[in-house]
């Protein structure tokens, strides 16, 4: 959601951004923002989404590497881009989302993209299986957008499952009181920082199949 404050002589400033999801924005770019140069927002993406996919969450190491998606991509050739249809993404969320936009029966249906500033998405429709290590949607807007994006590829998936194993490795490690151990642990805190973040399992009453 967007507000903008406004000064005393009715002007408008600055346009702020809101959230109730899982990604909180803060302010837009300064920059004006038009078809050729919505890059311009890259700076702004990196801190809102925390150099993260807003998709996969996976960890972006390079600008080089970063992606910027329209979330609505019916509004990429908008003579002036909006900041709050940008997303940080890594070449495969943007890639495979692409032109993707859901059609009218798709929204009849409840099938639709989530969008992470808005609403919460792991932990709330999208769950990990902890033994697959494949992404659950509990709503149809959640199997739409894991199946669009394709967030179950083997890719992903082998990220999960290493993320599950550095964790229990960690665990297990800070137990141990062995200097060499606790030499482990600290390359370990090191590389869960660059991690997959945990997601929760589908609620108990929820069949996995």
């Amino acid at each position: 959601m967007s507000k903008a404050r406004k000064k005393r002589s009715g002007k408008a400033v600055a346009q702020k951004f809101y959230s109730n999801g899982r990604v909180r924005r803060q302010a837009a770019p300064s920059a004006t923002l038009t078809r050729t140069k919505y890059r311009k927002a890259l700076p702004e993406l990196r801190r809102d989404f925390e150099d993260r996919c807003a998709y996969c969450m996976r960890y972006i190491c390079t600008e080089r590497e970063m992606e910027v998606d329209h979330f609505d991509p019916r509004r990429k050739k908008d003579k002036i881009q909006v900041y709050s249809n940008l997303f940080l993404a890594d070449r495969h969320c943007n890639g495979a989302k692409g032109d993707v936009w859901p059609s009218a029966s798709d929204r009849a249906r409840g099938c639709e993209f989530i969008d992470c500033c808005k609403e919460v998405d792991y932990g709330n429709v999208i769950f990990e299986d902890p033994l697959t290590h494949r992404l659950v949607g509990t709503t149809p807007a959640a199997i739409y957008h894991i199946e669009m994006i394709d967030l179950d590829n083997p890719g992903l998936v082998k990220a999960r499952e290493h993320r599950s194993k550095v964790l229990s490795t960690l665990a297990e490690a800070e137990k141990s009181k062995d200097p060499a151990i606790k030499a482990i642990v600290a390359k370990l805190e090191d590389e869960k920082k660059y991690l997959i973040p945990p997601i929760p399992p589908p609620p108990g009453s929820w069949a996995m199949t």
